[in-house]
């Protein structure tokens, strides 16, 4: 099974990809990932990205969309994957979608979590990373991933480990540019949703992000099997 997951920061994306990831036995592959793997190994896709990125330029798609397509070829993508932070914009869900066709890899599904821009900043804002694992849920203001108190600071909920925040998740700025690209339906993330739902292939998947998570959750697995 092949995924696509798209959704706003703070629609609890990678809560839910973390689950889908856990039911399929599939890899979970961030996009940030797999340029920090190329950069950090000195592949020759890396050395080129890095070139733009030290520049201060963004990375082409014709340098980034062959190393995501290398890494979906790896062994453990063999049972199927989970593409997160990939496409951002239109022009990239086109030769996105045009790579894997050439390359012969199907995307069976697109999931979309949608949530309003001011309940996902309200998110964004509460959410804490857990220092051992990203994909480890934890927000201040939502009672089903509250994280626990212990010897009087708040860690982990799922394995204790510290916890800390990202400096653009507390800067309201910074947050309203990622969702002016993200809520774009013109360019940008919204209108590569838009056009999945237009090309032939993939089912796209619906979910509302609002509800609890288990209740997230429920919704997307009905959908998917």
């Amino acid at each position: 099974m092949n995924i696509l997951i798209f959704g706003p920061n703070g629609s609890g994306k990678g809560t839910q990809g973390a689950i889908v990831q856990k039911k399929y036995n599939i890899p979970h592959i961030e996009s940030g990932a797999i340029f920090r793997k190329n950069i950090g190994g000195g592949t020759e896709l890396g050395k080129k990205a890095k070139a733009y990125i030290d520049r201060g330029d963004l990375v082409p798609d014709d340098i980034t969309i062959p190393m995501i397509l290398n890494r979906l070829k790896e062994d453990d993508c063999k049972k199927g994957w989970l593409l997160d932070g990939f496409p951002r914009n239109v022009a990239q869900a086109e030769a996105l979608h045009k790579a894997l066709n050439d390359a012969g890899i199907k995307l069976d599904f697109v999931v979309e979590i949608s949530l309003d821009r001011k309940t996902a900043a309200e998110r964004i804002m509460g959410r804490r990373l857990c220092v051992n694992d990203n994909n480890h849920p934890n927000h201040v203001y939502i009672d089903a991933i509250k994280p626990v108190e212990k010897d009087g600071k708040l860690v982990c909920r799922v394995c204790g480990g510290d916890l800390k925040t990202r400096a653009d998740d507390q800067d309201t700025a910074a947050i309203d540019k990622r969702h002016d690209i993200y809520y774009d339906t013109n360019k940008g993330t919204v209108a590569a949703v838009n056009y999945f739902k237009k090309v032939p292939g993939p089912k796209v998947v619906a979910v509302d992000g609002a509800p609890p998570i288990n209740v997230v959750s429920e919704s997307l697995m009905a959908q998917l099997a």
